[in-house]
Order: C-alpha cells, then sequence, then structure tokens
C-alpha cells in the first residue's frame, strides 16, 4: 500500500499527517490503527474512486486521536445541505477530529462528468460554504434557515431531518485553489487553503497568499490559525537506483499539468507560459509521449522535491517551511523495515517541526 505523510512545516503544528491513501475499504480500520500508532498527527482523502466520508467514517470508527479531512471532497455535485449532514456526521462520530476540505473540480468535469450546469467557481464557493455553515448553525443553534442566493435558497429544515447539536459544532473548512479568486474567497470564508502541487513557495507566497488576505481584509477575518496544507510533487526511494524511475514518472506528471490550462496561472508566474502554450498543443494532438522531453532538469527541479528518504524531509522543509504549514508526500510501505522507516521519519520531522 501506498501511505502519504503530511509534514507539518515550522513550528505551527507539530503533528505529522498522511493523505490520500488509496487503502482497500476493508482494510482502512487496520491501516487508520497504524498510522496512530507510529505517530501521524492525520489521515486525509481525495474523491477519486472512494467517496471519501465513508472512508473518514471507517478511519474515524477504528482510531482515536488521529485527524481526519478529506482532500478533497468535490463540492458542486453535493447540495450543501447533503455536504453538511456527511461532514456533522463525521466529526460526530470522530469527536472533533474532522475537517472539511472542499474542491471546485474543472468546468469539464462538472458538466460532462457530473451532468450539471457551470458557472464561475468563486462565487459559487462563496455561496456554498455559507450555505453549509449556515445548515450547521440551524443545527447547533436553532439559527433560522434562511440562504437567499444566486445558487441556493435553503429555508426548511423539519425537526424529522435535523441532526441537532454535537459536542464539537466547529468543522474547518479548507478550499483548494490555484487561481487568485479562489484564494481570495479562501481569505473570506475558509479556515484553511490547499494549493495545487503546481504551486511553487514563490507562487504561494506571492499570489496566493496575498490573495489570501485582500479576502480575509474585505470581511474583516482574523487569519490566525489559517492552514495552508499541501501535497508537493515529489521524488523518493530508499537509493538512487529506484529514484530514477520516479523522477522520470514526476517529469511526466509536470509535462501533463502545465498543459492544463487551469493550471497556467503557476507557470506565469515563472515566466513559463510559451511551454504551457506548447504543451497544451501537444496535449490537444493526443501525442502524450512528447510531453515530458520538454521539461528539462530546471523546470523539474522547479516543481519537484528529489531526494532519498534520508534527506527528502530535509528538502521538504527548506523547500515550504516558509510558505506551507502542512505537506504531503508518499512513501510505499511493504513490510516491518518501512514501517519503522516511517515511524523515525515520524520522529524527526515532529522534533524538527517543534524547534523555535
Amino acid at each position: 500500500m501506498l501511505l502519504e505523510t503530511l509534514l507539518p512545516l515550522g513550528k505551527v503544528d507539530p503533528g505529522l499527517r498522511a493523505p490520500e491513501v488509496p487503502f482497500d475499504l476493508h482494510s482502512i480500520g487496520e491501516n487508520a490503527r497504524l498510522l496512530e500508532d507510529i505517530g501521524y498527527d492525520g489521515l486525509v482523502v481525495e474523491e477519486t474512486k472512494d467517496d471519501p466520508f465513508i472512508v473518514m467514517a471507517l478511519a474515524a470508527q477504528a482510531t482515536r486521536k488521529l485527524k481526519l479531512g478529506t482532500s478533497v471532497a468535490i463540492a458542486f455535485p453535493r447540495s450543501p445541505t447533503v455536504t453538511a449532514l456527511s461532514a456533522w456526521t463525521v466529526q460526530k462520530l470522530s469527536h472533533g477530529r474532522f475537517t472539511l476540505g472542499l474542491g471546485t473540480q474543472v468546468k469539464a468535469h462538472i458538466e460532462r462528468r457530473y451532468g450539471m450546469p457551470w458557472t464561475p467557481a468563486g462565487p459559487w464557493m462563496r455561496e456554498y460554504v455559507h450555505a453549509v455553515r449556515a445548515v450547521w448553525d440551524n443545527w447547533q443553534n436553532g439559527t433560522p434557515l434562511d440562504v437567499k442566493g444566486e445558487h441556493y435558497n435553503i429555508n426548511l429544515m423539519v425537526p424529522l431531518f435535523n441532526p441537532g447539536p454535537i459536542e464539537h459544532p466547529q468543522i474547518p473548512i479548507q478550499i483548494a485553489a490555484v487561481n487568485a479568486v479562489m484564494c481570495q474567497v479562501s481569505g473570506e470564508v475558509a479556515n484553511g487553503i490547499r494549493p495545487h502541487p503546481v504551486c511553487t513557495p514563490s507562487y504561494i507566497e506571492k499570489v496566493m497568499m496575498p490573495a489570501v488576505r485582500a479576502g480575509a481584509a474585505k470581511t474583516g477575518r482574523s487569519l490566525k490559525g489559517f492552514q495552508i496544507s499541501m501535497k508537493p510533487l515529489v521524488a523518493t526511494a530508499a537509493n538512487e537506483a529506484e529514484l530514477a524511475p520516479k523522477i522520470r514518472d514526476v517529469r511526466a506528471r509536470i509535462a501533463f499539468y502545465a498543459s492544463t490550462p487551469q493550471y497556467r496561472a503557476a507557470f506565469d508566474h515563472l515566466g513559463l507560459g510559451d511551454l504551457a502554450d506548447r504543451l497544451k498543443l501537444l496535449s490537444r494532438a493526443q501525442r502524450w509521449e512528447e510531453l515530458p522531453q520538454h521539461i528539462n532538469d530546471d523546470i523539474l527541479e522547479t516543481f519537484v522535491t528529489i531526494g532519498t528518504y534520508d534527506t527528502i524531509a530535509r528538502k521538504l522543509l527548506d523547500r515550504f517551511g516558509r510558505v506551507v504549514t502542512h505537506c504531503e508526500f508518499s512513501i510505499p510501505v511493504r513490510n516491518d523495515a518501512d514501517r519503522e522507516i516511517l515511524r523515525s521519519l515520524a520522529k524527526d520531522i515532529q522534533s524538527d517541526g517543534a524547534k523555535p
């Protein structure tokens, strides 16, 4: 199986989390307990091939301390009331250990995979988060439900469908983002942001966070405790021989991301707009095998943290320590020796993260 650790950087939150673990559904509880035993701070899953709320419920039932989160659940195909109930249920089951990570998905997927009409994502997500919180407020405090907006009119909650108050009603919300508009929305309404893997430290620091701060200022919110949680592009292995194919694979991934218009801003920021144009044309022609050769070593190292297990933690800390509060990466676990490597890594990272 693959485990992915989430490394807190600096002194913000000296824990470890494990995101996007492709567990067999029948093994989720066992593997979540393993992460808790090793000393990870938490487990998060993204919505790809399994319902993330079901995965979270299984992990919550099997653990006692492990923090849990979606990274991300796709917001727009779900009614805000449906998402509110799923998050409320996991929060209740986990006794307050859940974070709701939301993503928009791109226009083609909303229209052609989910069969829904598309409207601009920023205003839609702003209204969506407000609606989810309004439903929670109704359940917890009895506040009249009166959501009126461009996308949602929600004003009915009868006792039969009201789950009522829970012990830990403050569920943090994080929003996945690349472009400045969604970053500003995150600053306005969310408790954290999830930069895409193509977002370099420079892009996060100079583009994303100014937009987050502008959004917070717009609504008069404090950013105290605001989290920047990211799964960066990483190539890591036990030794140099095993590292080579990982580098090859991540080179291809960079090329794919560069060909995707939704991620263009992160490449423009580094003066790589021409590269993005070339790769977009190749992708439209479905000449996929030609994409990686356009990613030279300088571009590769700009976007990817590369190193063996004994060096990768320090390299991640050095690269993202100033701009990211939590950072995720993958390590395969095949035997007890690998488990001990992870245990040692968790200890080292938490000790480093706790230093002033």
